[in-house]
């Protein structure tokens, strides 16, 4: 995938749901600690070029987004005519970059776009280890809903290394425990509408359909988990009542072409 240019404003989402471990480096005082204080002219400009050089830097080793349809720059899935293919590489997420994730794919509506994962919840500060789970990536449009990749360490759900998703457990049991990872607060068992298990290259992957008319990524909402290495990888597709009737359609499209 094209290197993503960068963007002067960028959108972050608000965080729901913040990783325990997801602090900032050992050593950077927080705002509370700041006591103002007069500083000369010179200290100032310095100041100013440090934060420029500073947010030149944040832009480059955050996890990047796109601010333009996908269509402007992935390519057409081959088997799917509308959408388009996205495959993450090592340039995409922290997570990627140190090996703790596997490639995942899947197809969008050329007209969505991708959207800023906020630092903190991006896996950014404590890459490459981290016992709390992680977004990977976001894609969104107003119409239609959003998706998002979020990760969690499988030694957060079993003790076995390389775990199968079998060996994790049920359906049912799995999404209890990364229920909330898809709604963004809490997740309750009478929300879980069905569930589908299916094999697709040797590969397991537990599929949900969640009414979830409390949860803060919105009332209808679509997943699918699967594990692989040392993380469990969760694919979740949302949309809110507004949307819901016109997208869901495509929103299980683009869930079902989900695999790593």
């Amino acid at each position: 995938m094209a290197s993503s240019p960068l963007f002067t404003s960028l959108r972050l989402p608000v965080p729901t749901i913040i990783p325990r471990c997801a602090s900032p480096p050992h050593g950077v005082p927080s705002a509370d600690d700041a006591v103002p204080r007069p500083a000369p002219l010179v200290a100032a400009a310095s100041h100013r070029r440090e934060l420029v050089v500073g947010a030149a830097l944040t832009a480059v080793l955050l996890p990047r987004a796109r601010e333009v349809a996908v269509g402007t720059y992935l390519p057409p899935a081959p088997s799917n005519p509308g959408f388009v293919f996205f495959r993450a590489t090592s340039k995409d997420t922290p997570a990627l970059r140190a090996g703790n994730v596997e490639p995942y794919e899947f197809i969008l509506p050329p007209t969505w776009k991708q959207t800023r994962v906020a630092n903190i919840l991006s896996g950014n500060y404590f890459q490459p280890k981290c016992a709390e789970p992680w977004v990977e990536v976001k894609f969104e449009d107003e119409k239609q809903g959003k998706v998002q990749v979020v990760a969690s360490p499988l030694i957060r759900l079993t003790n076995k290394p390389n775990a199968t998703i079998e060996d994790i457990g049920s359906p049912e049991r799995l999404i209890a425990s990364l229920g909330p990872f898809v709604t963004g607060n809490t997740f309750d068992s009478d929300e879980l509408v069905d569930t589908n298990v299916e094999n697709v290259d040797g590969q397991t992957y537990y599929s949900y359909v969640l009414e979830t008319p409390l949860a803060l990524t919105g009332s209808h909402n679509l997943a699918k988990a699967t594990a692989k290495g040392s993380t469990v990888v969760l694919f979740v597709a949302s949309a809110n009542d507004k949307q819901w009737p016109a997208s869901q359609k495509v929103l299980k499209a683009i869930v079902d072409s989900f695999q790593i």
